[in-house]
């Protein structure tokens, strides 16, 4: 009875350490709407009152995203593309409406609300990839109209404004020549961020399927399909690099392939995070 006894215990306890193990979201104490991932020591934080935003990404306590108080500037968001079908500002329902949230074996899903605009649905997964330790974001672009409509995933994500930009490109094919100055270190196309012109500067690349940043002793890495050249929506490209005007923050874009989508049918496009010290 004793030895049996011991082993009911045992069991219960079992179970009561397995039930503390915290799980890959949490709700943030007093914004039930914020959403909270951990890999290891990076933690990701999504808004899904605010378009399902990505607003902060740390390592330990060290912020990556930008932060500025620059009204609606900061953290990783996604649009459609091409930019021109809808100009600026970028499609509230898409950028900054609530999504509804769903939970499902560890993924959680958010979806915006319908644009009469732009009548392409947003769906945004989240899970972790304990095997390579990255965060796995899956966009989805749904075609809510009845008529075929082309477009390409678009993800922004806004960093701070001090740091280097790098990924695999042929510097002299960087477009508009010239505005930034990217030079050819380790193989790669390489900025250095700087605040010497006091003006807004955007070029575009064809990269090779990845996106880097580094900053504060950290490297934010993003992954995602390579394109051909020919594949990007009109006058956009696989990789965009924006630096905002002053000491404010910068964007890391990066693009699917344009693609058409009939009447109710869905595109998917998944990007993976990494968050490493240098």
């Amino acid at each position: 009875m004793k030895r049996l006894l011991t082993a009911i215990v045992m069991l219960l306890c079992t179970i009561g350490i397995a039930n503390a193990q915290p799980p890959r979201f949490q709700f943030k104490k007093n914004d039930p709407k914020i959403y909270t991932l951990r890999v290891d020591n990076v933690t990701m934080e999504i808004d899904a009152n605010n378009g399902a935003r990505i607003t902060s990404l740390k390592y330990d306590t060290t912020e990556v995203l930008s932060q500025i108080n620059f009204p609606n500037m900061y953290g990783s968001t996604f649009w459609t593309s091409p930019q021109k079908e809808w100009n600026w500002p970028p499609v509230q329902e898409h950028d900054m409406a609530p999504y509804e949230v769903s939970e499902n074996q560890g993924v959680i899903t958010m979806t915006s609300p319908l644009s009469a605009k732009i009548p392409l649905r947003i769906q945004k997964r989240f899970e972790v990839d304990n095997k390579d330790k990255s965060i796995v974001v899956t966009y989805t672009l749904i075609n809510e109209s009845d008529q075929e409509r082309k477009v390409a995933p678009w993800e922004i994500t806004r960093v701070l404004a001090h740091g280097t930009v790098y990924f695999d490109a042929d510097v002299d094919a960087i477009t508009p020549a010239g505005l930034m100055n990217f030079v050819k270190k380790d193989g790669l196309a390489t900025y250095d961020i700087d605040h010497v012109e006091r003006q807004n500067r955007k070029i575009n690349a064809d990269g090779k399927g990845w996106l880097a940043f580094k900053s504060n002793g950290l490297v934010l890495k993003k992954v995602f399909p390579d394109l051909k050249p020919s594949e990007p929506a009109p006058d956009e490209a696989e990789i965009q690099v924006y630096v905002n005007q002053g000491d404010t923050y910068v964007e890391l874009e990066s693009q699917g392939a344009y693609t058409t989508l009939k009447p109710k049918q869905k595109l998917d496009w998944t990007v993976k995070w990494y968050l490493s010290k240098e």
